[in-house]
């Protein structure tokens, strides 16, 4: 019974965060993803005490995603900078490919019509990149001007800055091509020996490598192309 309230727990989240993701925390009511998710309201509650407290689920399901992620990616213990980038992209992907990531970020941007305290974002991003740019300083690779605090400050505003406009143009649909154009313009400005496209592209061929170690799924469909084929494409022309 444990095993099937936390698969019921697991997909009403998911449901109501398709729905927080289409209409937004005003937009969708309980009986909107009763209706969407075929169970009653009364389950709902069951597992989740309000709206309220469902959003609060999902904006913490969002956060707690990327200690993980983190994790993972020190643990492959590359340059600093390496490290960065590919990090960016797995975020990119999460962001484009995971309904919980992105109904968690439309939640707290939408956090004053929500009635629990949220976390607070950006912190913990700012934190990790300015790691990650000390580390490139001891390892001599970032360039002698640059503050790893004003600059991990300055990457996280782009980062999340260049979410925002790819979600409003295309729905994040081409996120890793835009990502890796403003990964040429940080880099030429963040590396002591400037060679952006050298460290993307051995980011994008490790990134390609590991999907190929994946089990195989099913082609995307649509007019868009896969975030890594694109960016190989590109590179190639």
């Amino acid at each position: 019974m444990q095993v099937r309230a936390r698969t019921t727990r697991r997909s009403l989240l998911e449901t109501a965060a398709r729905l927080f993701d289409e209409r937004g925390y005003a937009g969708t009511s309980i009986s909107d993803i009763s209706t969407r998710s075929g169970r009653t309201s009364g389950a709902i509650y069951f597992h989740y005490a309000s709206k309220e407290n469902l959003a609060l689920a999902i904006v913490e399901e969002h956060f707690a995603t990327w200690p993980e992620l983190i994790a993972r990616h020190r643990a492959a213990r590359l340059p600093a900078l390496d490290t960065l980038v590919a990090l960016s992209f797995d975020v990119a992907r999460a962001f484009r490919d995971d309904v919980v990531i992105r109904a968690g970020s439309r939640l707290w941007m939408e956090r004053k019509a929500i009635d629990a305290a949220l976390p607070t974002p950006f912190v913990g991003w700012t934190a990790t990149v300015t790691e990650l740019l000390e580390e490139a300083r001891a390892e001599g690779t970032l360039a002698a001007a640059i503050d790893p605090g004003t600059a991990a400050h300055g990457v996280v505003c782009a980062f999340f800055g260049l979410h925002t406009v790819a979600d409003a143009l295309d729905g994040r649909s081409c996120i890793e091509e835009r990502l890796h154009g403003l990964w040429l313009l940080l880099l030429a400005a963040l590396q002591a020996d400037p060679a952006p496209a050298a460290l993307l592209s051995r980011v994008h061929d490790r990134a390609g490598a590991a999907e190929q170690r994946r089990p195989a799924r099913p082609a995307a469909t649509g007019p868009a192309r896969t975030g890594l084929a694109a960016v190989g494409a590109a590179r190639a022309k």
